[in-house]
């Protein structure tokens, strides 16, 4: 495993994170809590120390497992969390999303209502989560500042979407030198990140980015194919038909990235490495439902990197929409989170994690 720093705030993480969605729900598949112990453990193991959380996933379950695991590791990990739903007050249905609460004081209880379920007295990175341009206000941004310049948080962030604006919010984010963001982006999904990489080298900002949803809900790793019949309330069914019909025939298109025989890299490792060649890039945080999802994804790390050439040629692919003829292509993409413009095209977006 590689490392790297986020933006300027010296906190290292690892090139292949753990997105602990997945850990304290049941949206990516059903596993016991001793089972989801075993996995945040197996992972460091692996060389993996990046642990995303947020208060919300499994209303503070996900914090108090992550807690569990990793409480006798605290020199070994890089532990994230996210503030800004209020779960407190409001029952969530199914997927929905919750209320949210960006108010000072409801940041200041709720950062430590984590801390206690973490058994932290500080975490090293803590994220808005989700939060609109007119809720990151002053009394917000001061917040921040304070709880890093107090060590209580070695780096800020901000993770975007999944039903709100992108674009504004991310773009605040970055000329505030906000040491993070995380966004949906991967190699069929590419705009959002494409326009970051555009204000982070416009602004000289130094904020990392933070990509999740690699795979593109399942299609970049093969483990949605036109055979699989996704369960009731994985996360993964919020996609339209369309998006995985032409998906499929994009994974297809990519296939030289998996190299000859004995392959160099399988596709799932060729979607990470090809985050990873922008330096922009921090960490990537896939969704890990098995040890085997850790062995092969944690090992993209160290697998060859992109060459220029085969950057070149996914940027040709994706610009011609992967030479899929008709509208269908590249409007079920955008129908799809992070592929667009979002705030103007006012479309639909459903994806928390992979």
């Amino acid at each position: 495993m590689n490392y790297r720093t986020l933006g300027d705030s010296g906190v290292e993480v690892s090139e292949i994170g753990f997105g602990a969605w997945v850990v304290g729900t049941d949206w990516w598949g059903d596993r016991s809590e001793q089972q989801a112990v075993e996995m945040l453990r197996y992972a460091v193991d692996q060389g993996i120390t990046y642990f995303d959380t947020g208060d919300v996933y499994g209303h503070g379950r996900s914090e108090e497992l992550v807690g569990e695991a990793l409480g006798g590791m605290r020199e070994e990990v890089t532990v994230a969390t996210k503030l800004g739903y209020d779960f407190y007050d409001n029952p969530q249905a199914g997927h929905g999303e919750l209320p949210k609460e960006m108010h000072r004081d409801y940041l200041e209880e709720a950062f430590e209502r984590s801390l206690d379920r973490l058994g932290l007295e500080r975490v090293d990175v803590l994220q808005l989560h989700n939060a609109d341009v007119e809720e990151i206000d002053a009394d917000v941004l001061e917040f921040l500042d304070e709880v890093r310049e107090e060590g209580r948080a070695g780096a800020v962030g901000l993770a975007l979407g999944p039903s709100i604006g992108w674009l504004a919010e991310g773009d605040l984010a970055i000329e505030e030198e906000f040491d993070a963001v995380q966004l949906v982006w991967n190699m069929l999904e590419q705009e959002v990140g494409n326009h970051f990489l555009e204000t982070i080298e416009r602004t000289g900002s130094s904020t990392s980015l933070i990509p999740r949803v690699p795979h593109s809900s399942g299609l970049l790793n093969e483990q949605v194919t036109p055979d699989t019949e996704l369960e009731a309330g994985d996360h993964r069914g919020f996609r339209p038909d369309e998006w995985y019909e032409t998906g499929w025939q994009k994974v297809e298109a990519l296939r030289f990235l998996e190299g000859d025989e004995p392959r160099e890299r399988t596709m799932a490792q060729a979607a990470l490495r090809w985050l990873l060649s922008h330096d922009e890039v921090a960490t990537v945080t896939p969704t890990f439902r098995t040890r085997e999802d850790i062995d092969e994804w944690a090992a993209a790390s160290e697998v060859p990197p992109l060459t220029d050439e085969e950057c070149e040629r996914v940027e040709t692919l994706y610009a011609d929409d992967f030479g899929i003829d008709g509208d269908d292509g590249m409007d079920a993409l955008r129908s799809s989170v992070g592929g667009a413009d979002i705030e103007a095209a006012g479309l639909d977006k459903r994806s928390a994690g992979d």
